[in-house]
């Protein structure tokens, strides 16, 4: 017991730092009421969202990083529409801290606000808290003027993984900023549809290469890659090598044998993280065809390399039929 008064007497001492006059001791009694965990620091930080100062204002919104639920999210939710540009910036990290769903009541209504950065601000926090009445409010941002809101939205509905929102999410691969197709495409990984599958594959023949090195990487973890690795055959000599690196990859998880001469291919290129790659895939694949190549790149300029071939060229020995 003498413990728990001891705290509170603490919590209430820091509160009374908070009301005099010289900013950085308020801002010091902002960072110590964070530390201390107890919830009902927030009750103290509250007031501060008015401080004069925009320094401790901006130490308010960090500190309610440390706090979840209703009561933190109301402070940040005035904090982020605050006039200083950092505090606001601050305000929307925490918010995206949030873990506990009663939060989304306080930043639904939030959605709507005449400020894009609060709107994406509040779409990205949403995300987190994965609430299924967030995904009408999402669905309709998806038409906001803004990319970044736009962006967040489809953050918000990827993570709810409700197949029935899928045709927003295809139809948003075809949006006319690169950022927004790059999040539907990578947003479309929980979908088992057909229709998600040929969205995704239409992504790797998109003119930015970020695009379709997205594609390539959610090809390989899409429950239907594997009928979709035709369609990534191609992408091993694409013009950008992140993008080879990201097809490789999913080959090697989706085990494609037709992969292999491509991949290794690309086990002289330039760029070590690619020739990298590329040995890791094989040796996924672990098709005794591609030994000839690991073999010829077991004394590779770079040690990643090589420790990637040597291990690859075990995967296939492992394999074989006597063994």
């Amino acid at each position: 017991m003498p413990e728990l008064f001891e705290a509170y007497d603490d919590l209430e001492d820091l509160a009374e730092r908070l009301q005099v006059a010289d900013a950085a001791v308020r801002r010091v009694a902002v960072i110590e009421l964070g530390n201390s965990g107890d919830p009902g620091a927030v009750l103290h930080l509250a007031p501060l969202v008015s401080d004069a100062d925009a320094g401790v204002r901006q130490q308010v919104a960090l500190a309610l990083g440390e706090f979840d639920g209703p009561a933190a999210a109301e402070v940040l939710a005035a904090l982020l529409v605050d006039a200083d540009e950092a505090v606001a910036s601050a305000a929307a990290d925490s918010m995206a801290e949030l873990k506990d769903s009663a939060s989304a009541d306080v930043l639904l209504p939030l959605v709507d606000n005449p400020s894009a950065f609060v709107r994406s601000s509040t779409l990205r926090a949403l995300k987190e808290l994965r609430r299924r009445d967030a995904l009408k409010p999402a669905l309709e941002a998806l038409r906001d003027v803004e990319p970044a809101v736009r962006v967040q939205a489809i953050g918000v509905i990827g993570f709810l993984k409700i197949e029935e929102a899928v045709p927003a999410l295809t139809a948003a691969t075809a949006d006319p900023d690169a950022q927004v197709r790059r999040a539907a495409v990578s947003s479309l990984a929980f979908s088992n549809l057909k229709s998600a599958a040929d969205s995704v594959m239409r992504a790797l023949g998109d003119q930015e290469w970020l695009v379709r090195e997205t594609a390539a990487e959610t090809l390989g973890v899409m429950k239907s890659g594997l009928q979709a690795a035709p369609a990534l055959l191609p992408a091993l000599s694409d013009e950008f090598w992140q993008v080879r690196l990201k097809a490789a990859r999913s080959l090697g998880k989706l085990k494609v044998r037709e992969a292999v001469s491509g991949i290794a291919a690309n086990l002289t290129h330039e760029q070590a993280n690619l020739r990298k790659e590329s040995a890791a895939a094989l040796g996924e694949i672990a098709d005794p065809a591609a030994a000839p190549y690991l073999e010829r790149v077991q004394n590779d300029s770079d040690p990643e390399v090589r420790k990637n071939a040597r291990w690859a060229i075990q995967q296939i020995l492992l394999r074989r039929p006597n063994n």
